[in-house]
Protein backbone atom coordinates (compact mmCIF):
# COMPACT_ATOMS: atom_id res chain seq x y z
CA UNK A 1 0.00 0.00 0.00
CA UNK A 2 1.25 3.57 -0.55
CA UNK A 3 -0.42 6.26 0.67
CA UNK A 4 0.06 10.10 0.39
CA UNK A 5 -1.31 13.16 1.81
CA UNK A 6 -1.71 15.72 -0.94
CA UNK A 7 -2.16 18.62 0.83
CA UNK A 8 1.45 18.60 2.83
CA UNK A 9 3.78 17.40 -0.28
CA UNK A 10 6.02 19.63 -1.23
CA UNK A 11 4.21 20.55 -4.87
CA UNK A 12 5.53 23.95 -6.51
CA UNK A 13 3.67 25.52 -9.16
CA UNK A 14 4.86 24.55 -12.75
CA UNK A 15 6.05 21.73 -11.27
CA UNK A 16 3.89 18.61 -10.99
CA UNK A 17 4.51 15.85 -9.01
CA UNK A 18 4.26 12.16 -10.42
CA UNK A 19 3.28 10.52 -7.48
CA UNK A 20 3.07 6.64 -8.87
CA UNK A 21 3.20 5.62 -12.82
CA UNK A 22 2.55 1.69 -13.70
CA UNK A 23 0.95 0.38 -16.21
CA UNK A 24 -2.64 0.69 -14.84
CA UNK A 25 -2.58 4.39 -14.18
CA UNK A 26 -0.82 7.54 -13.17
CA UNK A 27 -1.27 9.50 -10.48
CA UNK A 28 0.02 13.30 -10.62
CA UNK A 29 0.13 16.14 -7.77
CA UNK A 30 -1.06 19.41 -8.92
CA UNK A 31 -0.19 22.70 -7.51
CA UNK A 32 -1.69 25.54 -9.16
CA UNK A 33 -1.86 29.38 -8.61
CA UNK A 34 -4.79 31.44 -8.90
CA UNK A 35 -5.20 32.60 -12.39
CA UNK A 36 -3.10 29.41 -13.48
CA UNK A 37 -4.58 26.83 -15.92
CA UNK A 38 -3.87 23.54 -17.63
CA UNK A 39 -4.77 25.08 -21.05
CA UNK A 40 -6.81 23.57 -23.61
CA UNK A 41 -6.09 20.18 -24.19
CA UNK A 42 -6.50 16.43 -24.28
CA UNK A 43 -4.95 13.61 -23.49
CA UNK A 44 -5.01 9.95 -24.57
CA UNK A 45 -6.13 8.28 -21.43
CA UNK A 46 -9.31 8.77 -19.65
CA UNK A 47 -8.28 11.41 -17.16
CA UNK A 48 -9.99 11.94 -13.47
CA UNK A 49 -9.16 15.42 -12.03
CA UNK A 50 -10.29 16.16 -8.16
CA UNK A 51 -9.97 19.00 -6.21
CA UNK A 52 -8.32 18.65 -3.18
CA UNK A 53 -8.02 22.52 -2.29
CA UNK A 54 -9.27 25.45 -3.60
CA UNK A 55 -11.59 26.17 -6.59
CA UNK A 56 -11.42 25.72 -9.93
CA UNK A 57 -12.99 26.37 -13.58
CA UNK A 58 -13.45 23.26 -16.21
CA UNK A 59 -14.22 24.10 -19.69
CA UNK A 60 -14.88 21.61 -22.39
CA UNK A 61 -17.27 21.24 -25.11
CA UNK A 62 -20.53 21.26 -23.04
CA UNK A 63 -19.79 24.00 -21.24
CA UNK A 64 -18.06 25.49 -17.88
CA UNK A 65 -18.35 23.75 -14.57
CA UNK A 66 -16.97 25.58 -11.54
CA UNK A 67 -16.28 23.48 -8.11
CA UNK A 68 -14.18 23.44 -5.06
CA UNK A 69 -13.15 20.88 -2.61
CA UNK A 70 -14.50 17.45 -3.26
CA UNK A 71 -15.27 18.36 -7.05
CA UNK A 72 -14.35 15.47 -9.46
CA UNK A 73 -14.33 15.68 -13.10
CA UNK A 74 -14.03 12.62 -15.90
CA UNK A 75 -13.01 13.49 -19.26
CA UNK A 76 -12.93 10.99 -21.57
CA UNK A 77 -9.66 10.37 -23.84
CA UNK A 78 -9.04 13.01 -26.43
CA UNK A 79 -11.94 15.22 -24.90
CA UNK A 80 -10.59 18.96 -25.30
CA UNK A 81 -10.80 20.55 -21.80
CA UNK A 82 -8.75 23.53 -19.68
CA UNK A 83 -8.65 23.78 -15.92
CA UNK A 84 -8.68 26.84 -14.51
CA UNK A 85 -7.43 28.02 -10.98
CA UNK A 86 -9.97 30.74 -9.44
CA UNK A 87 -7.90 30.71 -6.55
CA UNK A 88 -4.14 28.94 -5.20
CA UNK A 89 -5.75 25.15 -5.65
CA UNK A 90 -4.04 21.36 -4.92
CA UNK A 91 -5.77 18.98 -8.03
CA UNK A 92 -4.63 14.91 -8.24
CA UNK A 93 -4.70 13.96 -11.30
CA UNK A 94 -5.80 10.11 -12.65
CA UNK A 95 -5.25 8.89 -16.56
CA UNK A 96 -6.14 5.45 -17.18
CA UNK A 97 -4.62 3.58 -18.20
CA UNK A 98 -1.05 4.43 -18.52
CA UNK A 99 -0.33 5.50 -21.44
CA UNK A 100 -3.02 5.23 -23.63
CA UNK A 101 -3.69 4.22 -26.81
CA UNK A 102 -2.15 6.51 -29.48
CA UNK A 103 0.43 7.90 -26.33
CA UNK A 104 4.01 9.14 -27.92
CA UNK A 105 5.80 6.91 -26.13
CA UNK A 106 3.71 4.00 -27.40
CA UNK A 107 5.60 4.62 -31.04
Amino acid sequence: METWDILTLGVEPQHPLVLRSDAEARLVAISLRAGEALDDHQVHERAYVVVVDGEIEVEHAGGTESGGRGFVAQFDPKERHEVRATTDTRLVLFLAPWPGEGHPSQR
